[in-house]
């Protein structure tokens, strides 16, 4: 049956019976979880089979953004803490292809997390390239200060991912780390020239362009267009996105419910499609927001499904061989200790 071109969230740890009736009417693409919706690791597979059973699909992807440092959002008692993704680039040692390794393991040990939980898509790897100033929105999320850092512990998390079972995003195209401004509370501008911005923030992103999935960026490049954030930006999207970058994999939006976006939440969806994204988000549960989400989408088709199925196809039904006590001993080895449960 035909699924709408939107992921969306629930609001607590079980799912309402008004939740599933919507999502069965609507049949969204996928799902997404929060902090709100996690408590224990039975509670977390059972909901997980509750959204997948609402479009009747065990394969509906569910997603979550667990990238370590402050934004994880599985954590203690039930499961461990990971480090940002600059600890990585900042472990002491000659051997930079070590950090290569660490940042791999790191990402194996979060997919072994999650795969047991029935999650399959993780909001990981961040690939901005902070410059000095910029607001922390990014900060320590970004593994390192240069393209060559970033693009390079940015594959090894998105292998480690799907070495594991799970699905990365690479993220926020076509790049947030010049912002000076949160975009979940407002709308970021960057003045950069194009040749700046080719040369360092779309980078990283034409690396990594064979990825899966991406997730676009609620930021206005004036060199591109000077009136339209990335998200609804034809411009972006097509010139940049789909041109410059070369990325042919499944695009979707950040939340639509950030303070970056204005209009309300169907016009919201509309402009993101019609721009060119794929694929809406939408996080926060809130059934008002959802059904006007909906309405602006459209059912999955085109040239969006191909790329829906080609993501999903990069699921590993079996996880590579992984000897987790030996892998934890070796993470833990890294950082002395200082992430360990």
């Amino acid at each position: 049956m035909t699924r709408h071109a939107a992921i969306l969230g629930c609001l607590g740890p079980v799912l309402t019976a008004q939740e599933t009736a919507f999502f069965r009417d609507v049949r969204p693409w996928g799902f997404v979880l929060f902090k709100r919706n996690v408590e224990s690791p039975g509670q977390v597979r059972a909901l997980t089979a509750a959204l997948r059973a609402t479009v009747d699909d065990e394969h509906a992807p569910i997603l979550i953004d667990q990238e370590g440092g402050r934004v994880q959002r599985l954590g203690p008692p039930h499961w461990r803490r990971y480090p940002p993704g600059r600890a990585y680039g900042r472990l002491t040692t000659d051997d930079p292809l070590y950090r290569r390794e660490i940042a791999r393991l790191g990402a194996r040990l979060l997919a072994h997390d999650l795969s047991a939980l029935g999650i399959t898509v993780d909001c990981v790897p961040v690939l901005d390239v902070p410059v000095p100033g910029a607001h922390d929105i990014i900060g320590d999320r970004a593994y390192g200060e240069t393209v060559a850092e970033v693009a390079t512990l940015g594959r090894a998390a998105a292998e480690g991912l799907i070495a594991g079972g799970v699905l990365p995003i690479i993220k926020h195209m076509p790049g947030h780390g010049r912002s000076m401004a949160d975009s979940h509370e407002h709308l970021p501008v960057v003045e950069a020239s194009r040749a700046e911005l080719e040369a360092v923030d779309f980078e990283p992103f034409r690396i990594l362009s064979d990825m899966p999935m991406a997730m676009s960026a609620h930021l206005v490049y004036t060199a591109v267009d000077p009136a339209n954030p990335a998200t609804t930006s034809r411009d972006v999207i097509g010139d940049v996105i789909r041109g410059s970058i070369g990325f042919d994999g499944l695009l979707m939006t950040d939340d639509l419910s950030m303070k970056a976006l204005k209009g309300d939440f169907e016009s919201r969806a509309r402009s993101a499609l019609a721009a060119g994204c794929d694929m809406v988000l939408h996080c926060n549960g809130r059934m008002d927001e959802m059904k006007a989400v909906v309405a602006g989408t459209k059912p999955l088709a085109g040239k969006a499904k191909r790329r829906a199925d080609a993501a999903l196809a990069r699921v590993a039904r079996s996880p590579e061989p992984f000897d987790v006590k030996a892998a934890l001993a070796r993470f833990d080895a890294a950082f002395e200790g200082r992430f360990a449960a």
